[in-house]
């Protein structure tokens, strides 16, 4: 395993859909193993492919409760709502108020091409969505918005 260089708010594969992955092979573990040393290297809770620099539908995320690998991941349900302050490893230091679905149930493949669904509320589910949004090429900072009056935004 290898720690990778995590890409930053300017480069350009942050803000370029990515292609399906269509080979399960020794190189996709690889990448798969050096993201989730990588996130966890940078106190992340998820990670997705094109932040360190590989256009793949490939995502990890670990809420506490060990990794998740997400190969190809399709968004099967969604429902409520949920707001709070969001970051991302490519954006160091800035932050801003997110609203996102409360509740996900996602379909994607592991490492081998075993398909899995994986359904979760609040964090599980707000890094389901904000990792998604990179593999489509999209960032968190066209989301930020401003909190309802009172609501506490302090992290």
């Amino acid at each position: 395993m290898a720690l990778r260089n995590i890409r930053k708010e300017n480069d350009p594969c942050l803000y370029i859909p990515c292609r399906e992955v269509k080979k399960f092979d020794a190189r996709l573990a690889t990448l798969i193993d050096d993201m989730i040393e990588t996130m966890h290297d940078a106190d992340g809770v998820g990670l997705a492919a094109p932040q360190v620099g590989i256009l793949r539908r490939v995502v990890v995320i670990d809420i506490g409760d060990g990794p998740i690998e997400m190969v190809n991941p399709k968004i099967l349900e969604s429902s409520g709502e949920q707001g709070g302050m969001e970051g991302c490893l490519s954006f160091p230091g800035k932050s801003g108020y997110v609203v996102r679905p409360n509740y996900v149930r996602v379909e994607a493949y592991d490492r081998n091409g075993d398909l899995y669904e994986y359904e979760g509320e609040e964090l599980f589910a707000r890094a389901v969505f904000h990792e998604c949004d990179h593999l489509d090429g999209k960032v968190y900072l066209r989301l930020v918005t401003d909190p309802p009056e009172g609501e506490d935004t302090e992290e």
